[in-house]
């Protein structure tokens, strides 16, 4: 499936200090993402590959965190280990660990260190 069949093509997750929130979602997620002006605007870019679903942190003057999770990360292999770092990190696990059932894998919610809320998934 190309980027342009994909029903998510982006995502972007407000942030009030991009430093942090870098650090929070390098900690939980163990990805590499670095700050960067982009266009004048303060953003760090999720890492991705051609034909895949991109998405940023992007620092704005009227920053409002998402209290709702329009977007779902992928939480690895086992997404305990990632609701293991959140705490560490500055967030917070709102929803722990829930089969989906039907072999479909498994959610969370957490709060990131900007107050954003976000759906976490694993296969395990």
């Amino acid at each position: 499936m190309n980027i342009h069949e994909q029903p998510i093509t982006w995502f972007s997750i407000p942030v009030a200090d991009l430093d942090r929130a870098i650090t929070f979602y390098n900690t939980v997620f163990g990805t590499k993402l670095e700050a960067t002006d982009y266009q004048g605007m303060a953003m760090a870019f999720f890492p991705m590959t051609e034909g895949q679903t991109g998405g940023a942190l992007g620092q704005e003057a009227d920053f409002t965190p998402l209290a709702y999770p329009s977007v779902c990360l992928n939480g690895g292999d086992d997404l305990q280990q990632c609701l293991d770092r959140a705490s560490g990190a500055g967030g917070e696990v709102l929803v722990p660990k829930t089969d989906i059932g039907q072999g479909w894998g498994f959610f969370a919610q957490l709060k990131d260190s900007e107050g954003n809320v976000l759906g976490v998934w694993s296969p395990r």
